[in-house]
């Protein structure tokens, strides 16, 4: 149950991998037809029938996949040891592995859907005329793109610029395909960034009264409901009264606010067993639960309970309901649902005052800007502990492992989609360049220079980045909407609206620049070679 939050989260990297997997296969497959226009029709001409030429540019498909994909079983494997081992620990349980038929069905998925990436364009090999092929070769059609060359043109641009931008659109597959993988790469990036948001203000909210800087204990019964166990042959020591030690607190140097806390096991009309019932005293803004709807506590006779509260009784925010606390009832309106925390465990919000009987366990301290929490705890400390309390500061509130788990492993597989994005565009990249290296050896020839050369082939790619930013920002920033409330299903809790409204205006036109950025790094290595390219020689290659 802890686990199932992972599950969505997961399948969404993991369908995101694989539809950029069959983009890129798909563009190295019809990059090999497109270069390869004259060696199929030479194949033709000795006798390949179709069925066999589409036979061949599959395979040479698979076998490099089959390659990786027993490199990703075996790395997988290995990366789950440690995650089963930890299990194992935590659960007892015995000897835990990666199950037989994983190894089995993965491979045989990723070799299903790499198969099936490239039978589209090798299908086109399979059906081009053998006069065409070998006449054509690896030329693209005359004329294709000429309108967007004579539209750069007028750009007030450098050349090499403007030759750069127009250059895409002389081949629309590939350019599609280079599109496709860097949105889907910012959609990766987009995606992750909100989840670790949303992560880290799931970690923020689950313990508001970790935020206050000092605890004051007054002894009894702990808020987390352990008893205090006396040494042998010790006397139970006396609970301090609440009202002088909330006296020694509001009379302390420093003290900015604080509130009074109790907790008790209560039963509620519609709810079998008990339900936790946690009573404030004072104003406990600072300590509010994130709320999904509703309001928090602003007096007496009002609840706030959780989502699954709302469920098991069947009531709304805005009923009342009946609660028992000791001996002391009270009929209470619920007026709002707050984001549930404690994993099992029924828990409700209420105030002290509805049930006087109750004693504040423990006082919940903010002090002034300035004032160091360790000393203020120390002063208090020695005016309460002749009251038989005590208090403490509180350390700062730590990362929760599973959230941090979590995290680590959004970072690992954003880095890996975002490298295969640009992986792909470095595959267009390198087809385009070489397809166009007689052209570029013509400009060199008249006076292009390397750094210019650089700009055309960076050029070439960057309006592919801009368009994949502005489309992958708005899909990751979708996805991450639909994912997150799946996340809290899965945990049996809906969110409030501070861990789903995490993206900001200036972090969003940031990731835009995310698809840029894959674009132009995914480019940058066959922009260095086309500009290291020797003008002879490149006048010599066709």
């Amino acid at each position: 149950q802890g686990a199932a939050p992972t599950i969505p989260f997961l399948v969404a990297f993991g369908v995101l991998g694989i539809v950029m997997s069959v983009i890129i296969v798909g563009s190295v497959i019809s990059g090999a037809v497109g270069t390869g226009l004259r060696r199929i029709g030479i194949l033709k001409a000795i006798g390949f029938t179709p069925r066999e030429v589409v036979r061949a540019y599959v395979a040479q498909a698979l076998i490099p996949a089959g390659v990786g994909i027993a490199l990703g079983v075996v790395l997988g494997n290995l990366l789950a040891v440690p995650l089963l081992d930890d299990t194992q620990q935590a659960y007892g349980t015995a000897t835990l592995s990666v199950a037989w038929w994983v190894d089995v069905v993965v491979p045989a998925g990723a070799l299903l859907v790499v198969a099936i990436a490239a039978f589209v364009p090798a299908l086109r090999a399979g059906r081009l005329r053998t006069v065409e092929a070998i006449a054509v070769g690896r030329a693209p059609r005359t004329g294709r793109g000429q309108w967007a060359h004579r539209a750069a043109g007028r750009l007030p641009l450098p050349r090499a610029v403007t030759y750069g931008l127009a250059g895409p659109f002389a081949h629309p597959v590939r350019t599609l395909a280079m599109l496709l993988a860097v949105a889907f790469g910012t959609i990766a990036a987009t995606f992750a960034v909100g989840l670790t948001s949303s992560l880290d203000a799931v970690n923020a909210v689950q313990d508001p009264e970790n935020r206050s800087a000092v605890t004051v204990f007054t002894g009894g019964p702990s808020i987390a409901g352990g008893e205090h166990i006396p040494a042998p042959g010790t006397k139970e020591p006396e609970p301090a009264d609440p009202a002088k030690v909330s006296a020694a607190i509001k009379a302390q140097e420093g003290t900015a606010s604080y509130y009074g806390m109790g907790q008790q096991d209560g039963t509620v009309s519609g709810v079998s067993g008990t339900v936790r019932t946690t009573l404030y005293q004072g104003d406990s803004t600072r300590g509010a639960h994130a709320m999904i709807s509703g309001h928090w506590l602003t007096g007496a006779g009002q609840v706030v309970v959780p989502g699954q509260f709302l469920e098991t009784t069947g009531t709304e925010v805005g009923d009342t309901v009946r609660v028992t606390v000791g001996k002391e009832t009270a009929t209470l309106r619920i007026v709002g649902q707050g984001f549930d925390t404690s994993d099992d465990v029924l828990e409700i919000q209420a105030d002290l005052a509805d049930f006087p009987a109750t004693r504040p366990q423990e006082f919940l301290v903010d002090v002034k800007p300035g004032v160091s929490a360790v000393t203020y705890a120390e002063k208090l400390a020695a005016a309460v502990e002749p009251l038989g309390a005590d208090a403490r500061a509180n350390s700062p509130s730590e990362r929760d492992n599973f959230i941090l788990v979590l995290n680590t492993m959004a970072a690992l597989l954003t880095l890996m989609l975002v490298s295969v994005a640009g992986l792909g565009v470095l595959n267009s990249v390198v087809l385009d360049t070489r397809e166009r290296v007689h052209d570029l050896g013509v400009c060199k020839a008249l006076g292009m220079s390397p750094r210019q050369t650089v700009s055309l082939v960076l050029a070439s790619v960057a309006g592919i980045g801009v368009l994949g930013g502005l489309v992958g920002v708005p899909a990751g920033y979708a996805l991450h909407g639909f994912v997150l409330p799946v996340m809290g299903h899965a945990a049996g809790t809906e969110l409030p609206k501070s861990v789903l409204d995490v993206y900001d205006t200036p972090q969003l036109l940031l990731l835009g620049l995310a698809g840029l950025a894959i674009a132009l790094l995914g480019a940058l290595l066959p922009a260095g070679w086309a500009a290291g390219a020797r003008t002879a020689t490149a006048l010599r290659t066709e």
